[in-house]
């Protein structure tokens, strides 16, 4: 098996998968060894963080595609010490910022954004996690390799098409059952998720809504970690509640409102404020 050691700075692992992105509800992570192993592209990746140094070990059988898989999914070449200038506007920042450093954002698959974000509606992350792996073991490819045929591969939006909705509610899926169905039959034989990859924030999102089950909310979340577009700022309940506690003085306030002032605030960084603002708001209660 090989491996490679990259050097990286500015990375937490723990705070990265726990901060509910789309790893976190199928990775599989070991806090002892500060690791990450999960499957893509037909490759099972494990990453290991040593702890107090800038050491990041990558092991596949092929690490041609898992140095550069690693190196785009968790965006290890964001400036963060930059991106922290541009979200560091207040004191909640500022405690944001110290109290999570090194969490990064996650460029994922848009399918596999989409699939969990949508199951995501309503629910917690033990639930969302638990469905999202009953559809890993039923409609993913295994793999073959390292890990003795154990490990599948996230299902291709074909697979849950053909899928019935009776099946998908026995995986967890609930009332989700049947938008994540209509989900993978428009993204099988609608859109291409793929050809919208270099299109602007505005463009994707529009797209994004014509997706039964994927609301504002939603959307923004697979612009954001589905395709990279860091001035969307997804906002649901947790997000709300802290962006009214800390920047509205405790009032209702609407989600056009808080969009706004994140835009004015946070400009081109405000996904990467988002982030900071949900775990730290979560962390807080």
């Amino acid at each position: 098996m090989n491996f490679a050691n990259l050097n990286i700075r500015l990375f937490n692992l723990k705070h990265t998968f726990e901060s509910a992105q789309p790893l976190a509800f199928y990775a599989d992570y070991n806090e002892v060894a500060n690791s990450l192993t999960y499957p893509s592209g037909g490759h099972v990746i494990n990453i290991r963080r040593v702890k107090e140094s800038d050491s990041l070990f990558v092991t596949s059988n092929n690490m041609d595609y898992a140095v550069k898989e690693v190196r785009e999914r968790f965006r290890l070449d964001d400036r963060m010490n930059f991106i922290y200038k541009q979200i560091n506007t207040d004191n909640f920042m500022d405690s944001a910022i110290k109290n999570f450093p090194g969490l990064r954002l996650t460029l994922n698959d848009p399918w596999e954004a989409t699939l969990v974000f949508i199951l995501s509606q309503f629910n917690n992350v033990k639930r969302i996690r638990k469905t999202t792996k009953s559809m890993i073991e039923k409609y993913g490819e295994r793999i073959s390799g390292e890990y003795d045929n154990k490990i599948k591969d996230f299902p291709e939006s074909e697979r849950i098409a053909d899928a019935s909705e009776k099946d998908l509610v026995k995986c967890g899926a609930g009332f989700r059952a049947k938008y994540i169905r209509d989900a993978a039959e428009f993204c099988t034989y609608n859109i291409n998720l793929e050809s919208l990859k270099g299109k602007k924030y505005d463009e994707i999102k529009e797209t994004l809504l014509e997706i039964k089950g994927v609301g504002d909310k939603v959307a923004d979340c697979i612009a954001l970690m589905g395709f990279g577009k860091l001035e969307a700022f997804p906002i649901d309940r947790w997000v709300k509640r802290t962006m009214e506690r800390v920047y509205f003085k405790g009032k209702e306030t609407s989600i056009k409102k808080i969009a706004e002032f994140a835009s004015e605030r946070w400009g081109d960084y405000a996904g990467y404020a988002q982030q900071y603002i949900f775990w730290n708001g979560r962390t807080e209660g």
